[in-house]
């Protein structure tokens, strides 16, 4: 992958996709500083400059990119970047969790928040930029009550470009289970196995009914969806949801 180092930009998504016409499939925008990170549900990504990672890949489907995939796909992008992410963390002996779809916690504290935003030719995808931003030397975060970062659980100053290239040597390494079922199965299990709350009791909010319940999450359906078992209705059944229509209650 060809790495690009920003030194300040707003959000390296907004650049990427404002850049996207002329940036090969394989590139990456890396920023030094973000002035106006962009997160999951339209928050703000705060991040202090020069001491985390900050950076979009940019990916191409068709002539001069990846072999073309279909738009029902896209699921698999956010486990392949969720599970590369875990990977890293895990090379550094920090156990992580993936809060579905796709932020990365430590125990109760966030430790990176992913933003994937796709183009569509059809049913084909066109484009994907896939947004990440990695706590990495930040030591304090008066902005967020419930944030970490590498150097909090292991009292060591790290190098961004290492960091970046560990990061970015994982996600390469799988790439092929975005077409291959063989490996999808792996990834998936992998994605899986690293599920927050899975089999564990919690509060949630059904944002569709506007209800708090207690419920375990059982795991994530083949089209993407979480699965949570409500406790509280009458037979404990299964519910399904899409993104922005469950949160956690932490």
């Amino acid at each position: 992958m060809n790495v690009i180092w920003l030194d300040s930009v707003d959000s390296t998504n907004s650049e990427a996709l404002r850049r996207l016409p002329e940036l090969p499939s394989g590139t990456v925008l890396a920023a030094r500083e973000q002035t106006a990170g962009r997160g999951q549900r339209g928050n703000a990504w705060f991040s202090q400059p020069g001491k985390n990672l900050t950076f979009s890949i940019v990916l191409k489907y068709g002539e001069g990119g990846l072999a073309p995939l279909a738009a029902s796909k896209a699921m698999w992008l956010n486990y392949l970047i969720s599970v590369a992410v875990v990977h890293f963390l895990q090379s550094n002996a920090i156990w992580c969790k993936v809060k579905w779809p796709n932020d990365v916690y430590v125990g109760q504290k966030k430790i990176c928040g992913i933003l994937i935003e796709n183009t569509l030719a059809g049913d084909q995808l066109a484009a994907s930029v896939i947004g990440v931003g990695i706590n990495i030397n930040q030591r304090e975060f008066p902005q967020l009550a419930n944030a970490t970062s590498l150097w909090s659980l292991t009292g060591k100053t790290h190098s961004l470009e290492e960091c970046l290239d560990q990061v970015l040597g994982f996600f390469e390494e799988r790439i092929e289970c975005l077409y291959n079922p063989v490996e999808q199965r792996g990834l998936f299990s992998t994605y899986s196995t690293h599920l927050f709350n899975a089999d564990t009791q919690a509060h949630y909010h059904d944002l569709l009914t506007d209800r708090e319940y207690i419920g375990i999450i059982q795991g994530v359906a083949p089209d993407g969806r979480l699965c949570i078992r409500d406790l509280e209705a009458p037979g404990k059944p299964l519910r399904y949801y899409r993104f922005k229509e469950i949160s956690y209650i932490l």
